[in-house]
């Protein structure tokens, strides 16, 4: 197989996919994705939650640009992928600072006494409280149909998708960037350098400066939901001290020992010592015991070092677009994140803010990435 282009996209995760979904409405695209489908990696490890409050300056202002789309996804899905949840943040006395952390130029959070805390999550261990916030607001959000919606946007504006295309080589040539796959030859003026953990990979194939991108390792457990509770309309509950966190999932608890350990981009499993001591910290905060681990499973944020991500073109290579360094809020970001790529390809002005844009873009990172 063989094809010419506008635009090549490497990388089939929500980042890829929403961005070539977007493009598709000015330009020819083509995504390569080196699985054989669609949101392989952290795309579908994501915990698929919306948190307004999460992140930097920046991404909280992308996180914000984002909700009105999830809630009225047009051209994506008939109905909202939003549904409500909630997030709890639960400290111990040595985290009891990180509460007032988190609530610094926060939207919508609310502090919440212990005895509120343990009426919302009933497990939680009350004399373990020194203090607790709410973020009434966050949301579940339905992954799956996210990402197949904005795959169909792609299509029907005459875009497609090559599955199990692993670029094998990346050079430029006469104005054209060429990559070799498994699948054949694809050659376009532009690539978008979607590839998440392996974007500074990419770069280097292409011959371009890699920006010093970091892989970290985030695992998670499912757990049985604790004897004689219905935790369906639990929120989401999290350690503000970051040792772990807990969602509902389909009647079940879904635990995470928030781990962050720089990895080398694979395909990812999580470590047995690793999520022993995160559901230790976790039963230190609970009344219930950590009894039977049902499944397990890893993915890999991947972080820059100021731990936003970075979107625009770069400044060594002509036609070589940057969206990659999502690290955990790609799937939440992925509506104002893909909508600005899309903008940036096509030279228009973006809707959001200028010192947002100006976050984001690559040039920040090259003299970083030398240090």
């Amino acid at each position: 197989m063989t094809g010419r282009s506008d635009i090549i996209v490497i990388g089939g995760g929500i980042a890829g996919i929403s961005a070539a979904g977007r493009m598709a409405a000015d330009a020819q695209v083509t995504v390569l994705e080196a699985e054989d489908a669609i949101g392989y990696h952290a795309t579908g490890r994501s915990a698929a939650i919306y948190i307004r409050n999460y992140g930097n300056a920046a991404l909280r202002a992308l996180n914000a640009a984002s909700e009105p789309v999830f809630r009225e996804p047009e051209g994506i899905s008939d109905t909202s992928l939003l549904t409500p949840r909630g997030l709890l943040y639960v400290a111990m006395p040595e985290h009891a600072a990180a509460i007032e952390t988190l609530m610094q130029g926060s939207v919508g959070m609310e502090r919440v006494d212990a005895d509120e805390a343990v009426r919302l999550v009933p497990i939680l261990r009350r004399d373990a409280i020194a203090a607790a916030a709410i973020e009434p607001g966050a949301q579940d959000i339905d992954v799956d149909r996210l990402l197949q919606g904005f795959a169909k946007m792609l299509r029907h504006g005459g875009g497609r998708i090559v599955t199990q295309a692993r670029a094998n080589r990346i050079s430029r040539e006469g104005g054209l960037w060429r990559v070799e796959t498994p699948q054949g030859v694809f050659e376009a003026p532009v690539i978008v350098n979607a590839a998440g953990a392996w974007a500074d990979a990419v770069a280097r194939m292409a011959g371009v400066q890699p920006l010093g991108l970091t892989p970290m390792r985030r695992s998670a457990v499912i757990l049985p939901a604790p004897e004689g509770h219905d935790v369906s309309s639990w929120p989401l509950f999290a350690c503000a001290g970051e040792g772990w966190y807990a969602k509902p999932e389909a009647g079940k608890l879904m635990i995470s020992p928030a781990d962050e350990d720089p990895s080398e981009p694979f395909d990812a499993w999580p470590d047995d010592m690793v999520l022993a001591e995160g559901l230790h910290r976790f039963e230190q905060a609970v009344t219930t015991p950590v009894t039977r681990i049902e499944r397990s499973w890893a993915g890999l944020r991947s972080f820059f070092p100021d731990r936003t991500p970075a979107v625009g073109y770069a400044p060594d290579a002509e036609g070589f677009f940057w969206l990659a360094g999502q690290g955990g809020y790609g799937v939440q970001t992925s509506p104002a994140l893909s909508a600005l790529a899309a903008d940036l390809c096509a030279g228009r002005a973006s809707t959001l803010a200028d010192p947002v844009v100006q976050a984001l873009a690559p040039q920040r990172l090259m003299h970083a990435a030398f240090e």
